[in-house]
């Protein structure tokens, strides 16, 4: 391809109106996507991946020396459900935590339409959530827990413990090579 035929579709792709709403699109979406970040209560030393997912970072807490990977999503409550983080977590890429589901229970229609149970979530200092955990509302997640990749966390871990699996199970305890 020559140099004028480049510079005529350059030309062509400045000059589409599709162009600026696609980019309008993309710039709504991260600005929906992060509104609530400067929201957030944070601590010294915070890493947070510039992807993460914020839904009302006023019911957030964040420790010092927390880092959070690529894609994680923090959702709080919409009036109640808060998340804490303690001091020095580390959540790898893509982890979802939620205070807020919808209570299937409610009665029949849409999901969308039924009433939310929110709850707060509380992961304790010194853990490791791997990557694509899920940890739902109402749980409390111990000092130096550690969550394999992949598991969904619906009821509350013990301190010092690795868990995993759907639903989250303790494993063993952290320092121990047996099977509990």
């Amino acid at each position: 391809m020559n140099r004028q035929t480049r510079a005529r579709r350059a030309l062509s792709t400045v000059a589409n109106p599709g162009t600026y709403r696609s980019l309008a699109r993309l710039v709504n979406f991260f600005g929906y996507d992060l509104a609530g970040q400067s929201d957030i209560s944070v601590g010294r030393g915070v890493r947070m991946s510039p992807t993460t997912s914020v839904r009302n970072g006023a019911r957030i807490t964040i420790g010092d020396g927390v880092h959070i990977g690529q894609w994680s999503c923090l959702w709080a409550g919409d009036t109640t459900g808060s998340i804490v983080i303690g001091d020095h977590a580390l959540l790898a890429p893509e982890v979802f935590i939620t205070a807020s589901d919808y209570d299937m229970d409610a009665g029949p229609g849409p999901v969308m339409d039924l009433p939310k149970k929110e709850a707060d979530i509380r992961i304790g200092a010194n853990t490791w959530l791997g990557a694509r955990v899920v940890v739902v509302a109402g749980v409390t997640i111990g000092d130096g827990t550690i969550v394999a990749a992949g598991s969904v966390v619906t009821k509350d871990l013990p301190p010092d413990c690795v868990a995993g699996g759907i639903p989250a199970r303790v494993i063993r305890a952290r320092g121990s090579r047996s099977e509990s």
